[in-house]
């Protein structure tokens, strides 16, 4: 085979490869996107909103997870929601959100016993696969940037939560570009995870949500 051909090849497959990711893309987006609300007066109510964690800084939330913290305050605020579930990722010292994300709460007012606390959602498709099958959630409101939300209520339906999202978009985002890109390839990787029903890292014992909260006050 020629150099000629194998650069065809080449291009060929990179051509299908936009393809199949622009059209993943574009499904989910055309099945979730009459799922997401932007008003919190919108918002379906349920039991529980589900919180994903993002970026710290200096043991505060950053730009990102503090509008997500907001936004689920708000839901809470308005009656929308009963109970908060916050997973985020808290693996080392140094980044440890789960504490940032429940002492923020707490400080704005969220009752210590309506906050449960997941400490192993390492990633979005973690942190859904934990709400189904360790704390029993079978609806809930999702609670993220706009742009993240359609691959989580894609997720979440597809694991069998009946899912609403929340857009905690306010003001422009660092990096929002990069991370805009990135969520074209991260929703195929979750097509992929939902097909090989991949498992979590760690999974654990079940925590009932209709139980004592986990959260433990520091």
């Amino acid at each position: 085979m020629n150099i000629k051909n194998i650069i065809k090849l080449l291009l060929y497959a990179i051509i299908l490869s936009v393809i199949i990711v622009l059209g993943i893309n574009l499904l989910v987006k055309h099945q979730t996107d009459p799922s997401i609300y932007f008003n919190a007066q919108n918002v379906p109510k349920t039991r529980v909103a589900i919180i994903f964690g993002a970026g710290i800084n200096n043991n505060k939330p950053g730009k990102y997870l503090k509008d997500r913290l907001d936004a689920g305050i708000k839901l809470y605020n308005n009656q929308k929601i009963d109970k908060i579930l916050l997973s985020g990722d808290n693996g080392t010292d140094a980044h440890d959100e789960l504490t940032v994300m429940k002492i923020y709460c707490y400080e704005h007012g969220v009752d210590t016993g309506k906050i449960y606390l997941d400490y192993a959602g390492f990633d979005s498709y973690s942190t859904l696969y934990r709400s189904k099958f360790i704390f029993k959630i079978d609806t809930a409101i999702l609670v993220s940037q706009k742009y993240h939300l359609n691959r989580c209520v894609n997720i979440g339906n597809k694991l069998g939560i009946k899912s609403y999202g929340f857009a905690a978009d306010q003001g422009t985002y660092q990096g929002f570009k990069y991370a805009s890109f990135r969520e074209y390839l991260a929703i195929v990787k979750s097509a992929i995870d939902l097909i090989i029903d991949r498992k979590p890292r760690f999974l654990g014992e079940p925590v009932n949500i209709n139980g004592p909260s986990n959260y433990t006050k520091q």
